[in-house]
């Protein structure tokens, strides 16, 4: 399963992005962007655990299919351990449904990971180690952007999932920001 497709002359194909990252800015402090192929959940993970805990997990719900109130949830503290049995649970889910960005940040090291809608990672922090991370993953440096027009994927059969996944954690809601809506 796939969160976007594009338009593929008269009819819609999955999207996967190819494993490359970039850093749009002169400034290699600033951010770096990668594609994540198939929507694996792996980049994530290891750009995250490259970080030391313990982390904040920000789960935004834009698209709500019942599960919930669309709005900004975020986690208490969590360990390194806690993170990793988080991504093991709703892996698939994170993988193969758009209604959601999550992020996560390390407090010690005031750094930040998010995951998109688009199946973007935009990691903030120390970028030198993310490059390393991602390179021993089998990235390089390219172009992650995303086609357009594209298509988001808001599947039925992960409704449990999503339920599941705000019943995890004893998050703390608030409103989407503006930039949050889609």
């Amino acid at each position: 399963m796939h969160k976007l497709s594009y338009a593929l002359a008269d009819r819609w194909a999955p999207f996967s992005h190819r494993p490359v990252y970039s850093i749009p800015s002169a400034d290699s402090s600033a951010r770096l962007v990668a594609g994540v192929p198939a929507g694996d959940s792996l980049p994530f993970a290891t750009l995250v655990a490259s970080l030391a805990p313990p982390y904040l997990l920000l789960y935004v719900l834009h698209t709500p299919r019942g599960e919930g109130a669309e709005g900004r949830y975020q986690s208490p503290a969590i360990s390194l351990q806690e993170f990793q049995d988080f991504i093991g649970r709703f892996g698939a889910f994170l993988s193969a449904d758009a209604r959601f960005d999550i992020w996560a940040y390390s407090m010690e090291e005031k750094a930040t990971i998010v995951w998109d809608r688009h199946n973007q990672i935009f990691a903030y922090g120390p970028i030198g180690q993310y490059v390393e991370r991602l390179n021993a993953l089998g990235f390089a440096a390219g172009d992650p952007s995303i086609p357009f027009p594209h298509l988001h994927h808001y599947r039925q059969e992960f409704d449990d999932d999503a339920k599941a996944l705000l019943g995890s954690l004893p998050w703390s809601h608030s409103m989407l920001r503006p930039e949050d809506e889609q």
